[in-house]
């Protein structure tokens, strides 16, 4: 049994993105050797996360107005008045109850088993950001 990790680093361009990852993911699975075992992405943000759905544009559009819909930016909270960082960002952090930390992907003969329709993306809640980073660890056998 081994444990591999890596990360995967990207610039965000918009408030509410959802940035598909799914080749630089199955890219490194397949070049670690591992040919069967689990797969764990995990993001390192408060305000960013990571999810499985299905990658088609209009779909992507109503996800992002869909987040855009359920925690409006220009609302008033309390977290904006008083924030850790001069980034008033309440609603990412709310987005974010919504939406995974992390995703566990099975890695069957050498690659992440995935359905047809299914890609896993990084979902920025907070952007634009000049640097996201998300954690990946393998577990498996080769």
């Amino acid at each position: 049994m081994e444990i591999l990790r890596h990360s995967i680093r990207l610039a965000t361009t918009a408030p509410i993105e959802l940035a598909d990852i799914t080749a630089p993911v199955r890219a490194w699975v397949e070049a670690s050797g591992i040919r069967n075992g689990l797969l764990t992405l995990s993001s390192l943000h408060t305000t960013a996360r990571v999810t499985i759905n299905e990658r088609e544009p209009e779909l992507q559009r109503d996800m992002v107005a869909f987040l855009e819909r359920l925690a409006p930016r220009a609302a008033d909270y309390a977290h904006n008045r008083d924030t850790v960082d001069g980034r008033a960002n309440a609603h990412a952090h709310l987005l974010g109850l919504f939406v995974n930390a992390s995703e566990s992907v099975p890695v069957a003969d050498g690659a992440p088993v995935l359905g047809a329709w299914q890609s896993i993306f990084f979902v920025e809640l907070d952007g634009p950001r000049a640097q996201r980073e998300i954690q990946l660890q393998l577990i498996g056998e080769r």
